[in-house]
């Protein structure tokens, strides 16, 4: 038992002193504390202060005249509008089947001895193409009947005038009627001898020689008249007028002293003033797209390279005409077409004639078809908002300083981005148009160069020099 009552005495003691150990450390750490720390601690830089933000938290930033113009900034005012959502698909312009190249063929077997026209020279409708020395003998056959038919008829006529003259009661009437029947046959004979010589390419001056014993032995093939213009149910822009149809020789099929058949290709004319705007889309596009075409939404269309400078401006509603019910079975796309009016202008040179178009088969667009509108939103260029992680922000110009202000985007595409009007920007605050990421760049740097702001912001927004 003595033993035990020791042991618990010297615990208590232990006790006793650690206590006092600890007590008299607690009261002397000013003492000892700053002897723990190391000398080259750093100090705060900034400290939050009255009004004043603390520097890493900086949102505002002054930018002298000279640095505006060298980053060539622009502020204008938000105004709210509407905003039209849409994808963005790639296409190319192509020829519009039917419409914009046409063949030129041979009415008749015959050789080719003339080629007026050649690859890159433009014609109009009625210009000679080609001359053929006719060999078929079945045009010549049809001369020659038209001219034999064409001399029964004088005859009978002569007879028709003679029985006349002798008068009626001379000569049976049936006799009359037989020569009148015979008259009506020969020029039914003769008219079907002139369709046909005049279908296979003679002008009515020539038909007219072979009537009166002068035989054709060449043909002009000449350029074609132009097509009338679809119906407004067909096509959705206009179409140029007739007098200024211009083909383009865009191919010779065939050389001097190619013997040629009844139908066979000579060449190929093009005009590029009706062309397509073909769309390669996904077919998990097809409903958007399908959408759009049924509500008649204008398209906004991209030309790449296109020098639009020394053009006229294109007025010109784009729609979408119809969609291909086929999908590609290498890109597993299926293409949607739009209408193009094309431009053009011509210059001379050695006696010709030559056409230049604005819009040429093959060249690349890119198509921005809408899909949902936005009301009530503000509409910036996309340099005007810089993000940072979820963050995105805008800039607020007061004079010479910028207030980094929060947005929310609801949409935003390669060129324009669609804030929402929830009261972190108000319609009529003027807003930086561009340049956002490098006014973002000379916050950040300000920050963290600890130099102040110097401003001092109101809770309206508004800011100016601190006082």
């Amino acid at each position: 038992m003595l033993k035990a009552f020791v042991r618990f005495i010297r615990g208590m003691l232990t006790l006793a002193i650690l206590g006092g150990l600890i007590a008299a450390g607690a009261w002397y750490r000013d003492v000892w504390l700053p002897l723990l720390q190391s000398p080259h601690a750093e100090e705060p830089t900034a400290t939050a202060t009255g009004d004043d933000e603390p520097v890493s938290q900086a949102k505002v930033l002054e930018l002298s005249p000279q640095a505006r113009q060298n980053l060539k900034l622009v502020s204008r005012p938000a105004k709210l509008s509407t905003y039209w959502r849409s994808i963005i698909v790639p296409g190319e312009i192509m020829d519009r089947p039917g419409l914009s190249d046409r063949g030129v063929t041979s009415p008749a077997v015959g050789v080719v001895t003339q080629i007026h026209a050649f690859a890159g020279d433009t014609v109009r409708p009625g210009d000679r193409l080609f001359t053929l020395r006719l060999v078929s003998e079945y045009i010549h056959n049809t001369q020659s009947e038209l001219f034999k038919v064409t001399r029964d008829i004088e005859l009978e006529t002569e007879k028709r005038q003679r029985l006349a003259q002798i008068g009626e009661g001379a000569i049976p009437q049936v006799r009359i009627i037989e020569v009148d029947q015979q008259l009506r046959r020969l020029q039914a004979a003769s008219e079907s001898y002139r369709q046909d010589l005049l279908t296979r390419g003679l002008s009515l001056d020539q038909i007219a020689q072979v009537a009166a014993g002068k035989f054709v032995a060449t043909v002009d093939v000449v350029a074609p008249p132009p097509i009338s213009a679809p119906s407004a149910s067909q096509a959705s822009v206009p179409t140029p007028p007739a007098a200024d149809i211009a083909y383009e020789i865009q191919e010779l099929k065939v050389d001097l002293g190619t013997q040629v058949q009844a139908g066979q290709l000579l060449g190929v004319l093009s005009n590029h003033g009706l062309l397509y705007i073909a769309g390669h889309a996904f077919k998990r596009e097809a409903s958007a797209l399908e959408r759009a075409a049924q509500e008649h939404w204008p398209i906004r269309v991209e030309f790449a390279e296109d020098d639009a400078a020394s053009w006229p401006a294109l007025d010109q509603t784009f729609e979408i005409r119809h969609l291909s019910n086929t999908v590609d079975p290498t890109s597993r796309t299926f293409d949607f077409f739009v209408p193009l009016t094309n431009q053009s202008r011509s210059y001379a040179k050695d006696g010709k004639t030559f056409v230049v178009w604005r819009f040429r088969p093959g060249q690349r667009v890119r198509l921005h078809v809408p899909v949902e509108e936005l009301k009530d939103v503000l509409v910036l260029p996309a340099a005007a908002v810089v993000r940072e992680g979820p963050e995105a922000y805008v800039f607020r110009q007061n004079g010479d300083l910028f207030d980094r202000r929060p947005v929310r985007v609801l949409h935003e595409d390669r060129l324009n981005v669609a804030i929402a009007n929830d009261g972190s920007v108000a319609p009529g605050w003027y807003l930086a148009q561009g340049s956002a990421a490098s006014l973002n760049r000379v916050l950040k740097a300000q920050s963290a160069s600890g130099t102040p702001v110097g401003v001092h912001v109101h809770a309206d927004g508004t800011v100016h020099g601190a006082h």
